[in-house]
């Protein structure tokens, strides 16, 4: 049997498609494609979106809004999405994009979407959008909040043109290292874990600061780690029916530990774990462990998009049992 080559393979059908499996990537942007409500965060942009005019007529919307959450999912800058979208099928398949008939948007494209939904602050209207969405399916309860604390790193770097750092980044030492950058607060469900409030503050700002702002005056219970401690007044507050479930300070004057209270925390951090779920699919799975640019209102509007990636994400399984097959 005479050997054939790769043009003869692809021009028969008999070459590598035959073979093809769908990767991780694939299976992933397939859930996502399924579970994200499409229309509903369209509805949020759309009066800001350009209209067709005389001109060039403008990209899609549901496009560039799923070419900026591919952003967001693997972490990509504006460039290098460009170059993602022309390299990997799935990705253009993805964001509904024939390379035959158009172009990828470039770069230029992307950065102006993103300055556009941080120009009408929409950014927070798509994750307060979500989060409407996801309690009309049940998936949050309101019972009680978590609060908790995590700090995003920034550059350190003063070889720019100012010669300085970022004025809006700070440092702050936590233990024994020294950190330089923002901290990202946030407030999640006690029950699923989904975090319905966050502040963007630098880094070198106490969490107990921003906590009236992450609770949504509702809740019969608050639970944080021993950073909350003492703190009844700001959760009344806020939440006058609130119950602190907030870790208490364990070591007595003396040295000593108090077992009780120990035990007592033990318990607390056993539903207080659940908000670290949140962190570790944005910092981990999103890749959102240093900002990218300068401000923090900037780094906020990409916060607040990761947090509701991030939700749908945590929420996948309840929902994939809601879409028709």
């Amino acid at each position: 049997m005479k050997q054939q080559t790769l043009a003869m393979a692809a021009e028969h059908e008999t070459g590598f498609e035959q073979h093809r499996r769908p990767t991780r990537r694939d299976e992933f942007l397939d859930k996502m494609n399924r579970i994200v409500p499409w229309a509903g965060l369209c509805a949020v942009i759309e009066p800001h979106y350009p209209k067709r005019g005389n001109g060039r007529p403008p990209i899609g919307l549901e496009r560039m809004l799923r070419i900026h959450f591919i952003q967001h999912w693997f972490n990509l800058a504006d460039f290098a999405c460009e170059e993602a979208l022309y390299d990997i099928a799935s990705l253009r398949h993805f964001a509904g994009i024939d390379l035959g008939c158009e172009a990828v948007p470039d770069a230029t494209t992307m950065l102006k979407f993103r300055r556009l939904l941080e120009k009408h602050n929409l950014n927070e209207q798509l994750f307060a959008e979500v989060g409407r969405l996801l309690q009309g399916s049940g998936m949050t309860l309101k019972t009680g909040t978590i609060v908790d604390a995590t700090i995003i790193a920034a550059p350190s770097s003063t070889k720019n043109v100012e010669k300085k750092r970022d004025p809006e980044m700070h440092q702050t030492k936590k233990g024994n290292q020294w950190h330089f950058g923002m901290k990202l607060h946030i407030g999640a469900d006690s029950q699923s874990g989904l975090a319905h409030s966050a502040v963007v503050t630098p880094a070198n700002v106490h969490d107990k600061h921003p906590l009236p702002d992450l609770l949504h005056g509702q809740e019969q219970r608050v639970y944080g780690d021993s950073a909350y401690a003492s703190q009844k007044d700001l959760i009344h507050s806020k939440a006058p029916k609130a119950k602190d479930f907030t870790n208490c300070r364990t070591r007595r004057p003396g040295g000593e530990v108090d077992e009780v209270k120990r035990g007592k925390n033990r318990n607390k951090s056993k539903i207080r774990a659940r908000v670290e779920h949140v962190f570790a699919v944005i910092k981990r799975l999103w890749g959102f462990t240093k900002v990218r640019y300068r401000g923090l209102a900037k780094n906020a509007g990409r916060v607040f998009t990761a947090l509701a990636l991030a939700n749908i994400y945590l929420s996948r399984n309840r929902l994939m049992a809601q879409v028709r097959p």
